[in-house]
């Protein structure tokens, strides 16, 4: 038996109070992910190298690969522990519970205005290239023509938000889901980014979190399961702790958590961490150009 080093509550509730069942849905060195029979939602299980996220337990071991788990190995819930096949059993017992709180959009943003340039700047010089950030080096003509879909669907976008036209913006929203190369597609990794800008309370954009959802209802068959799991819960301002430091590193002086928050996300998959750094960058500038402070 394993015990999980901490995770999110709603998971540890999930294996505390009810008969959960599911399969495994797909495996990585550090990840395994589980879908759950019931309502179908993905469920994360994750080395003690990952931080904390939605729907996720981290558990004390540094590589899934030694504990020879498959996709459709069975899984189940019984007396609270947590089955994966004959293979692991997982106790939450000593968890620490973690849940995704977001921080509120500052009255003041002046150290936001700042530290966003600070941000970009850092991006510029070490985020990943290949997707949201062009790669002007190695581009092949299939690379160049993705490159410069996202950053044309991107600018369509942020002109139909700033004129207040959601409906218009909807289809360019859309439009992004799915394109782009990694497991998570760059766009998808854009709008988790935006999606969490848009869930920030006193946000000038809080309100068109409707946006989110609509999207959403398009997103189901654009891209891949673990994907859409991940929009799904950014849809409502549910998103991994790596983020939220950020977040929270952007709203004061300091420029070594700023650095050190930003570099830690940068290193998430292979250009997952900079399409989401840019899609929080894209939705701090059109907030800030909106208007900056909430009425």
């Amino acid at each position: 038996m394993i015990n999980s080093i901490s995770g999110d509550t709603d998971f540890i509730k999930v294996i505390n109070n009810s008969s959960f069942t599911g399969f495994v849905h797909s495996t990585f060195n550090r990840t395994f992910n589980i879908k759950c029979f019931e309502h179908g939602d993905l469920y994360t299980v994750a080395c003690n190298k990952l931080d904390n996220g939605p729907n996720t337990l981290i558990i004390d071991i540094d590589n899934m690969k030694p504990l020879e788990i498959e996709v459709n190995d069975r899984v189940r819930v019984e007396k609270y522990l947590l089955y994966i096949g004959d293979k692991l059993t997982i106790s939450v017992d000593k968890a620490c519970k973690w849940e995704s709180v977001l921080p509120t959009y500052p009255w003041n943003i002046e150290i936001l205005k700042r530290n966003v340039m600070k941000m970009k700047d850092f991006i510029n010089i070490h985020g990943i290239a290949g997707g949201m950030k062009k790669n002007v080096i190695t581009q092949n003509l299939f690379e160049a023509e993705v490159s410069n879909m996202l950053e044309k669907r991107t600018l369509l976008l942020l002109n139909e938000l700033l004129n207040d036209r959601l409906s218009s913006a909807l289809p360019h929203a859309v439009s992004l889901v799915g394109l782009g190369p990694g497991l998570t597609p760059s766009g998808d990794d854009f709008l988790t980014g935006l999606f969490t800008i848009f869930n920030m309370k006193n946000s000038p954009f809080y309100s068109y979190r409707t946006l989110c959802e609509d999207v959403l209802n398009e997103a189901k068959t654009l891209t891949n399961d673990i994907s859409y799991m991940t929009l799904k819960k950014a849809a409502i301002g549910k998103v991994r702790d790596s983020i939220i430091s950020l977040l929270n590193a952007l709203l004061i002086e300091n420029d070594e958590d700023l650095f050190l928050s930003l570099n830690k996300l940068l290193n998430l998959g292979s250009s997952s961490g900079t399409d989401i750094a840019l899609g929080i960058v894209f939705g701090m500038e059109a907030n800030i150009r909106a208007g900056g402070k909430v009425c």
